[in-house]
């Protein structure tokens, strides 16, 4: 089966392929707001007839929750087996009127010469998950058939943390098993280098409560000798980090790897321009370990932060006031080996030393989930590689991300294989805000890429 005139019917289908597009755009399925249940079913029968109309055996699968879609296509005998995973949910869309127009009445617009495709949902995740099924459809017009085994695995609750989502995948771990997971969910790496995500932090939430007196007392009558549960938050969570960024926590970078040169190298050879990076948000000094390039702080290294913190009187004028108790949301990004749950208890004891005889802090966990690497040992992941290079004309580099996307560990943990992060999304595509929009471009050469990927996996 040759590529190019796959390639020549994506070029030429690309107005059918964006109505479809825009079509499912149309439907409001955000997970999260129970008033949206019916257009989240709606969205899945959609997937599920569109899966079909190209040759699928599709099907929705009830969930708890939302449905989930499942769908096959045999290949040829012995080609690979890979699975394609993305989402059919939405984030909520407000605040509303910070939008330009319905955010479910999606558009195609010209912005200088850029075309892009604005609505909820078109870069996170519809967009993505699009690209993978008009190259199937591609495939399909011109071949008859497709060139390796394709599973289709689409969720509709991962913008609401996927409750469904892993009894789903232990309920089904025999059908859904494959030789590779791929995952569109990602983005270019500086909006203009194709990517393979390779690593993705962890994740680790604590809530924290410092009581000292049995109520809120006059700063007049009891101040410099009573404790105040504010200092005593702040002392504590100040001593969390040392003068030169690391982390104080006993035992915490004991389990953190040191970056392999080669992956050093390439990620050096990106060029990252870190002033540019922070200098978008207002900022132009690096924090962080002190002896840590930029890209490896957000990529390969743990991480520590204070989210949120309060306590006292904070409203209008003024109150003197000890309060009875101060609060702190920390989270930390994981690396490596690190064990969400051994640090959860190595953070608490390191909070309770700081902790005075007549004060007392209690917590309360707010979820984890360790990191996750992705051996690129399987061929496919230089297959991608090269089909990545010649549909964008630039190396295409394997990165990290500082997010956390759990499906990759999901796929591994429990149905033992390993996945590929490959997507098309640009840093200003504002999802989760306001105004999202997908390029046009992403669009197009997404297609077109994942039909290249095909071909080189295939052989």
């Amino acid at each position: 089966m040759t590529l190019s005139p796959v390639l020549d019917r994506i070029d030429a289908d690309l107005p059918l392929a964006v109505d479809r597009l825009l079509d499912l755009l149309r439907i409001p399925s955000i997970s999260t707001d129970p008033a949206f249940k019916a257009d989240c079913d709606r969205a899945a029968d959609w997937l599920v007839a569109d899966l079909a109309s190209i040759g699928f055996a599709a099907r929705k699968c009830p969930t708890e929750g939302h449905p989930m879609v499942v769908a096959h296509h045999e290949g040829p005998a012995g080609a690979p087996h890979l699975l394609f995973y993305g989402h059919y949910d939405v984030q909520p869309v407000d605040p509303l009127n910070l939008w330009h127009r319905d955010p479910f009445d999606p558009e195609v617009q010209q912005e200088g010469d850029r075309t892009v495709i604005r609505a909820r949902g078109a870069a996170d995740d519809k967009g993505q998950l699009m690209t993978f099924v008009e190259a199937f459809r591609a495939w399909k017009a011109v071949h008859g058939t497709l060139p390796c085994r394709i599973t289709v695995f689409l969720e509709g609750e991962e913008e609401s943390g996927s409750p469904s989502l892993i009894p789903f995948m232990q309920a089904n771990a025999e059908e859904l098993r494959c030789d590779l997971a791929i995952i569109c969910d990602t983005g270019l790496f500086d909006s203009r280098v194709p990517a393979i995500t390779t690593m993705l932090r962890g994740l680790l939430g604590e809530e924290l409560t410092v009581h000292a007196a049995n109520k809120d007392l006059h700063s007049g009558m009891f101040g410099g000798a009573a404790a105040n549960p504010i200092k005593v938050l702040v002392r504590a969570l100040a001593s969390l980090h040392d003068d030169t960024g690391r982390i104080t926590i006993a035992g915490f970078y004991d389990d953190v790897p040191e970056l392999p040169e080669a992956l050093r190298a390439q990620w050096q050879g990106l060029a990252f321009d870190h002033a540019k990076f922070l200098g978008d948000v207002g900022l132009s000094v690096p924090a962080g370990e002190a002896d840590r390039t930029p890209l490896e702080m957000l990529w390969s290294r743990p991480t520590c932060e204070i989210n949120g913190i309060w306590g006292g009187y904070t409203g209008a004028g003024f109150k003197t006031v000890l309060p009875a108790e101060a609060h702190a949301k920390v989270s930390f990004r994981l690396v490596g080996q690190q064990d969400p749950w051994k640090l959860r208890e190595a953070f608490r004891d390191h909070i309770r030393a700081h902790i005075p005889a007549d004060c007392r802090v209690e917590f309360h966990g707010h979820g984890n989930s360790p990191a996750s690497v992705m051996p690129v040992d399987h061929p496919a992941f230089e297959q991608a590689r090269a089909a990545l290079t010649e549909e964008w004309g630039v190396p295409a580099a394997y990165v990290g991300c500082g997010g956390s996307i759990p499906i990759a560990g999901y796929f591994q943990d429990i149905l033992g294989m390993g996945a590929m992060l490959i997507g098309f999304g640009k840093d200003d595509d504002q999802i989760h805000s306001p105004n999202e929009k997908y390029d046009m471009d992403s669009f197009h050469k997404g297609i077109r890429s994942w039909a290249r990927i095909l071909a080189h996996v295939a052989g």
